[in-house]
C-alpha cells in the first residue's frame, strides 16, 4: 500500500548521473563520429558508389547519388535507434543497489505523435524523389532521340532493329561449354554511337523477358503484346555487358548479349556492315507468338513498305 516501506523502495529512483560519466559519454560518442569519418576517408570508389556498377550514361550519376542519399539517411536512422536502444539498456539497467520496480509511465502523448509523424514524412519524401527520377528514366519524348532501337526478346537470344537506318540484326543463342562453363562463340552484340540519345523500343517474342544493361543502371520486362520504352545517353566508349533479368525458362542464364559503345564513325561501319551483309529492313512481328495489342504504338516507322519487313529469322 502507499506509505508502506515497500511501496517507497519501488518508486525509489537512481541518482542522477555525475559530470564524470556524462563526460566520459560524451568523448565515447565524439571518438565514435571520429571512427566513421576516417572510415569513409578510406573507401575505395566501389564504396563511395555504394557497391552499385559503375555508371556509364548521362543519368547514372543522378541514379547513384540517389541510390547513395537513401542508404546514408537509413543507416542514420538505425544508428539513432540502435543508439537509444543501447543507450537505455545501459542508463537504465538495473544494478545491485537498485530495489522493486522502476517507475512506470504509461504513455507519452508528444512522442507517440513524433513517432508517427516524422516516419510518414520520411516515406513521403522517399516516394516522391523515386517518382522524381523515375520520370526522368522513363522519358523518351522531352528530347530528340538520335537513335531507335527495337531490341526483341527472344528464348533465348536478342534481335536488334536498327529503326532509323532500316538494318536489323539476329542473334542467336549463347553457347558455354558444359565443362568449364566458358562461353564459346560470340554474344550478340549491340551497337551504340557514344553521346547520343538513345531511345529502347523493347519488344517479346514469347514470355516475358528483362532487358538489362548493367552499366546502364537501369533495366525493364519485354512483355509479349505490348511495347515499353526508355531513352538513355552513353558518355563512354567500352563494351558492356547485357542479359535477361526476368526468369524466362530453362536456358535464361545464356540470355546474353554485348553492348558496344563507339564513335560515330565506327558506328556508321557497324551499320554499313549490316547492309553489305543483307540484312536490310525490319523483323516482322509476325514472329511473336502474341500480337501487339491494339492500343500499343508500333515500333516500326510509318508509311513502312511490306517489302522491307522480314520473315521467319
Amino acid at each position: 500500500m502507499p506509505g508502506s516501506q515497500n511501496w517507497k523502495a519501488a518508486m525509489t529512483r537512481r541518482p542522477h548521473e555525475t559530470p564524470a560519466r556524462h563526460g566520459r559519454r560524451r568523448l565515447a560518442f565524439a571518438g565514435l563520429v571520429v571512427a566513421f569519418a576516417l572510415l569513409l576517408s578510406g573507401c575505395s570508389p566501389v564504396e563511395e558508389r555504394g557497391y552499385l556498377p559503375k555508371g556509364v550514361t548521362s543519368l547514372s550519376p543522378e541514379i547513384t547519388s540517389f541510390w547513395k542519399t537513401t542508404w546514408l539517411w537509413a543507416l542514420g536512422m538505425g544508428v539513432l535507434v540502435w543508439g537509444l536502444i543501447i543507450y537505455c539498456m545501459v542508463r537504465y539497467r538495473r544494478k545491485k543497489t537498485d530495489t522493486g520496480l522502476p517507475p512506470q509511465l504509461a504513455y507519452n502523448v508528444p512522442i507517440e505523435i513524433l513517432y508517427t509523424v516524422v516516419p510518414v514524412i520520411m516515406v513521403a519524401v522517399l516516394f516522391g524523389k523515386t517518382v522524381q527520377l523515375e520520370n526522368k528514366m522513363l522519358d523518351t519524348t522531352s528530347q530528340k532521340n538520335q537513335v531507335v532501337v527495337n531490341v526483341v526478346g527472344k528464348q533465348w537470344s536478342w534481335d536488334f532493329n536498327y529503326v532509323h537506318e532500316e538494318v536489323y540484326d539476329a542473334g542467336a543463342q549463347a553457347e558455354v561449354s558444359r565443362d568449364t562453363g566458358v562461353l564459346e562463340g560470340s554474344l550478340p552484340t549491340l551497337y551504340l554511337p557514344v553521346n547520343e540519345r538513345v531511345e529502347f523500343i523493347l519488344t517479346s517474342r514469347d514470355v516475358i523477358h528483362s532487358f538489362w544493361v548493367i552499366p546502364f543502371l537501369q533495366k525493364m520486362d519485354m512483355i509479349p503484346g505490348k511495347v515499353n520504352k526508355f531513352a538513355v545517353t552513353p558518355t563512354e566508349i567500352g563494351t558492356f555487358q547485357g542479359k535477361c533479368a526476368e526468369l524466362c525458362g530453362a536456358y535464361h542464364s545464356q540470355m546474353l548479349f554485348e553492348v558496344k559503345v563507339v564513335s560515330k564513325a565506327n558506328y556508321e561501319k557497324h551499320i554499313q556492315s549490316l547492309r553489305q551483309r543483307g540484312d536490310i529492313g525490319f523483323l516482322s512481328n509476325a514472329l511473336s507468338r502474341s500480337s501487339l495489342e491494339p492500343d500499343q504504338q508500333q515500333y516500326l516507322p510509318p508509311n513502312i513498305q511490306k517489302s522491307e519487313i522480314v520473315e521467319g529469322k
